[in-house]
């Protein structure tokens, strides 16, 4: 099964939530199986980084054994979860953000719900269920299942205290040429759908770090780091992944997948242009040249 056969990938994107809650069912055998040859088939990213996925889910005689895994009892009766694996060193994390959330949105279009969840995973039930080598890390693992029909009060409280569903304005966002100047949408031909779907994607604390500066046919993507996000006490004992440069992979994901279903054409480059940067919390990720550039 194709990712984009069943719907287009801006309904699927749109129709993505965090889902904290599912039904105590099996993930029909059928869906297991293409759910794992497409999260097997993802080892590389746009930048070349390389990372490894495996879906483990359960039978109706190991559930209980899956929901003892650890999950800070955010989720509740997952019946599957996506790990995966990448180089210890951390210079990949923006491509096992990219390649883990097209196996997220892959899930979605099978009419499954998921939940990304960052933590701490290399030492964890996770790493052993993906038999993680020396020189690697599991940074995220994202849980997967039928979505409950009634999911539980304690989900609504969560998303409103992360403000899950609201989202900055595109003027805070995406920019033309420098960062003084935002991107005015009716510049944008083709590609303002790309970009809206940027805008929707999922970050860690709802933070939503990228940034967006196009530069004639060049889409320079930032990451606006949040001041003191990576030095607070949990991930200084955890030694917790650099969730925002996941984001980042997060974003790059959304861009490429809707560039390419509107039949646009371009790739990513890791060429950072002359451009001053508004302050020291900014940071180059990369660039989507479009094909005649």
């Amino acid at each position: 099964m194709d990712l984009f056969s069943s719907k287009p990938i801006t309904e699927i994107i749109a129709q993505r939530y965090s889902c904290r809650t599912y039904e105590k069912k099996p993930i029909h055998e059928r869906l297991r199986v293409l759910l794992d040859e497409y999260a097997a088939s993802a080892v590389t990213g746009p930048l070349g980084g390389k990372a490894r996925f495996k879906l483990v889910a359960g039978t109706d005689r190991d559930l209980k054994e899956l929901n003892r895994l650890g999950t800070y009892g955010a989720i509740k009766g997952a019946t599957g979860y996506i790990v995966g694996a990448t180089s210890s060193d951390g210079r990949h994390l923006e491509d096992f953000g990219y390649l883990l959330e097209k196996i997220v949105l892959y899930a979605t279009g099978l009419g499954l719900g998921t939940c990304w969840l960052g933590g701490t995973f290399t030492r964890s039930s996770f790493a052993r269920r993906i038999e993680v080598k020396k020189d690697e890390m599991v940074p995220s693992v994202a849980s997967v299942g039928y979505i409950a029909k009634q999911p539980r009060r304690v989900d609504g409280l969560i998303r409103r205290g992360a403000k899950a569903d609201e989202r900055l304005p595109w003027e805070q966002l995406f920019f033309f040429n420098n960062f003084d100047v935002p991107l005015e949408k009716g510049t944008m031909g083709g590609y303002a759908i790309p970009l809206e779907m940027v805008r929707l994607g999922p970050s860690a604390s709802n933070h939503q770090p990228w940034r967006v500066l196009r530069e004639g046919g060049k889409w320079h993507f930032y990451l606006n780091r949040t001041p003191g996000y990576n030095q607070r006490l949990l991930v200084k004992m955890t030694g917790m992944a650099d969730l925002q440069r996941i984001d980042m992979g997060i974003a790059m994901c959304h861009f490429e997948l809707t560039v390419l279903e509107s039949e646009l054409s371009g790739r990513w480059v890791k060429e950072e242009p002359e451009i001053e940067k508004p302050d020291e919390f900014f940071e180059y990720t990369a660039t989507w040249a479009e094909s005649e550039y």
